[in-house]
């Protein structure tokens, strides 16, 4: 059952009410009587469960990465290219990245 949230016009006062869907919305303050008002949240968000959701997901050995794309598995050590003599580091040549 979802979870109302209310508001009394007069006093201010804030309360949430478990009804069904169907049910009509409350009209009176629990505290002084007077009309109250249910107000719009934003409710839950969306769960996504399962693999290839989030940013984070990895894909692993010949397997299909987050975004579906089916990666190729390398064999052998020692594959990575090292770094040209003018670049800095591995993290910024282009030769050790394309490879």
């Amino acid at each position: 059952m979802p979870t109302y949230e209310y508001e009394c016009k007069s006093c201010g006062h804030r309360f949430d009410a478990f009804q069904s869907m169907s049910d009509e919305p409350l009209k009176i303050c629990p505290e002084c009587g007077k009309a109250i008002r249910r107000l719009i949240n934003g409710g839950t968000g969306v769960i996504f469960k399962g693999g290839g959701f989030y940013v984070t997901d990895k894909g692993g050995k010949g397997g299909k990465t987050g975004d579906g794309v089916k990666t190729k598995e390398t064999k052998g050590a020692g594959t990575e290219s090292a770094p040209c003599a003018g670049c800095a580091g591995a993290e910024t040549c282009p030769k050790a990245a394309n490879s």
